[in-house]
């Protein structure tokens, strides 16, 4: 199993440097994806004064700096926005999961550009973090129908060179219980490995219960991360 996870350290910066260059929108030093893709952005892990004047320059004055996990400290002038704490999690060296055939239910299936409505739909709904009219453009999306409504998903986004991060893992609230998510994840995960990638994601550290999932599907913490947001002076 590959064990190179020091990109993992700039997931979005090395995203936005790789697989995810079409979507960046730099100056300088610094970089931050298409707004209607993600909010995330990034600096070097020491910035000065002028890579942050850059990405304010990218941004816009009064506009959201999502610095996902980096922990540098932007200018006095920027505004905290949110400071939550959260963990970041690789697949364990003998977790492949197999709960993708173990567990019975409706089909799993892949979500498009068509789909978009009513993925904007669930997030909005369960709320699994940020997801925008072309987040779906980051990688594969796949999906669940109850009775002809979109009731779960998961998806990949960043994807920084060797891994991809598994995301917006969401369960409406009528629908859970039944082993969606554990059947969603463990389905890309067979693709991401497929692809001779490793899967990773994240997660706040309130959430337990999507922490005992993901640790009951092989995931194992790489590190405790701080998710940060600001606002542009």
């Amino acid at each position: 199993m590959n064990r190179d996870d020091l990109v993992l350290d700039d997931p979005v910066g090395r995203s936005l440097g790789s697989s995810h260059a079409r979507f960046a929108r730099r100056l300088g030093r610094a970089a931050t994806y298409l707004p209607e893709v993600a909010s995330f952005s990034t600096v070097s892990a020491e910035p000065d004064a002028a890579e942050w004047a850059d990405l304010a320059a990218l941004l816009g004055p009064g506009e959201l700096a999502d610095m996902f996990s980096n922990p540098a400290a932007p200018p006095s002038d920027w505004k905290p926005v949110f400071h939550l704490e959260g963990r970041q999690l690789i697949l364990s060296a003998d977790g492949v999961p197999d709960h993708a055939d173990a567990e019975t239910g409706p089909a799993v299936v892949e979500l498009d550009v068509d789909s978009v409505p009513e993925m904007i739909d669930l997030v909005a709904r369960t709320r699994p973090g940020p997801f925008w009219p072309r987040t779906h453009e980051l990688g594969t999306y796949l999906g669940i129908h109850e009775n002809g409504t979109l009731v779960a998903m998961a998806g990949e986004r960043l994807r920084p060179p060797g891994w991809a991060e598994i995301s917006a893992v969401c369960t409406a609230p009528e629908a859970r219980g039944r082993g969606h998510a554990a059947r969603l994840v463990s389905a890309l995960v067979a693709r991401i490995l497929e692809r001779g990638e490793q899967p990773f994601l994240h997660v706040a550290e309130a959430n337990t219960a999507a922490i005992a999932l993901y640790e009951r599907l092989g995931f194992e913490t790489r590190r405790q991360v701080t998710f940060q947001g600001f606002r542009t002076p």
